[in-house]
C-alpha cells in the first residue's frame, strides 16, 4: 500500500474510533473533557452537519428519581431564557445498562459553546500573573450576573439559583457573563416547619452548593424559618469578592480544612489593608453579606447599587 493510502486509512480509522452521540434529532462527535463535577461532566463535542462546537452536559443517573430531579434541570434552562442564562439546545435521557456502576441512564444536555471558559478560569489567571480586574469591568460582569438572577428572583413563583460563584458563570462574546449550571435551583420561597424539614434542606444544601459560597441560613437552617431568594445575594457578594480579591472571602478557612460554617457565620470579611478599589464597591460587597437574611438587601437594590457605582465610573473617565 502506499503512503497515501495508509495516511488515508489511517485517518479513516481515527474518523470512525470517535464516539458519536445522538442527543433529539442530532447526532455530535465527542471531542475532548472540558470538565467534571460528583455528579457529571461536560464534553466538548461536535455537530456532525454544522460542524458547530457545543459543550455537553452528561449526568449520572442511578434511580428514576434521580432522571427526575436532572430533567428539572432541563426544564428551569427552557424556563428561563435571557442573554445571561445558558441555554438548553436539546436535551435526552440516555439508557445505560451498567450493573457495576448502577447506572441505568445519563440525562445529556447540549448547551453552547463558550470558548473563554468561565469567571473562575479568568481568576486564576490573574492570580498567577498578579493582575486584578478594573473596577469598572467587574462592575459591568456583575451587573450582567445579576440581570441573569433578576429573571428567575422575578419569576411567579421566584426561583433561586443556590450555587452563584466564579466557576459557574461563563464568559460570551462581547464580554458577556452567563450564568449556568441550574443543578441547584429551585422554588426561592420555602417555609421551614419543624427539624425534619431543616435537615432535608440542610443536607440538599451540603450536596448541591459550594462551601465557600453557601450563606449562612444553608449551614444551620433553622426547625421553623422561611428561606426566600436572597441566599443568591449572599453568593453574589462572595462572587463579587473574589472578582476583585481573587477569591471567595471564606476560601482560605476552606484550603486549611477549618471550619467554612463558622467562618460563615461569624461574618467577618477579610479585606486586604490597601486595596485599589473604591470605597463604595466594598461597602456593596459588605452589604450583601449580611449573616441575617433578613437584612440582606433585595436584586432589585443591588442592581440600582451596581448601576449608580457605574455612572460613578464613567464619570470619573
Amino acid at each position: 500500500m502506499n503512503t497515501f493510502g495508509l495516511s488515508l486509512l489511517m485517518r479513516m480509522g481515527c474518523v470512525c474510533a470517535r464516539e458519536s452521540v445522538q442527543v433529539g434529532s442530532r447526532r455530535y462527535f465527542v471531542k475532548e473533557r472540558l470538565g467534571e463535577g460528583g455528579f457529571s461532566y461536560v464534553d466538548l463535542i461536535e455537530d456532525r452537519h454544522n460542524h458547530k462546537y457545543y459543550a455537553l452536559k452528561r449526568i449520572a443517573c442511578h434511580s428514576k428519581e434521580d432522571e427526575r430531579l436532572s430533567m428539572v434541570e432541563v426544564e428551569i434552562m427552557k424556563t428561563f431564557e435571557q442573554s445571561n442564562l445558558c441555554p438548553c439546545v436539546e436535551s435526552a435521557i440516555s439508557p445505560i445498562n451498567d450493573p457495576l456502576r448502577s447506572l441505568i441512564s445519563e440525562v445529556l444536555i447540549v448547551m453552547p459553546y463558550y470558548r473563554k471558559g468561565t469567571l473562575q478560569d479568568e481568576i486564576e489567571m490573574m492570580a498567577k500573573r498578579l493582575e486584578h480586574m478594573r473596577e469598572e469591568r467587574i462592575l459591568r460582569l456583575f451587573r450582567g450576573i445579576c440581570e441573569g438572577l433578576k429573571v428567575m428572583h422575578s419569576h411567579n413563583p421566584p426561583y433561586a439559583h443556590r450555587d452563584i460563584k466564579p466557576a459557574n458563570v461563563l464568559i460570551g462574546d462581547g464580554d458577556t457573563p452567563v450564568i449556568m449550571d441550574f443543578g441547584s435551583a429551585a422554588k426561592a420561597r420555602v417555609e421551614i416547619k419543624g427539624a425534619s424539614e431543616a435537615r432535608r434542606l440542610q443536607d440538599i444544601a451540603a450536596e448541591k452548593c459550594t462551601m465557600p459560597f453557601r450563606p449562612p441560613e444553608l449551614f444551620n437552617v433553622e426547625s421553623y424559618c422561611v428561606i426566600d431568594e436572597r441566599v443568591d445575594i449572599w453568593s453574589l457578594g462572595c462572587t463579587l469578592y473574589a472578582m476583585a480579591f481573587l477569591e471567595s472571602p471564606f476560601e482560605q478557612p476552606f484550603v486549611r480544612g477549618d471550619s467554612v460554617a463558622l467562618a460563615v457565620m461569624a461574618g467577618k470579611i477579610p479585606l486586604p489593608d490597601n486595596t485599589i478599589y473604591s470605597t463604595d464597591l466594598v461597602s456593596l460587597i459588605k452589604s450583601m453579606l449580611n449573616v441575617d437574611i433578613k437584612h440582606r438587601p433585595y436584586l432589585e437594590s443591588v442592581i440600582n447599587q451596581t448601576e449608580n457605582l457605574i455612572n460613578m465610573a464613567e464619570n470619573r473617565i
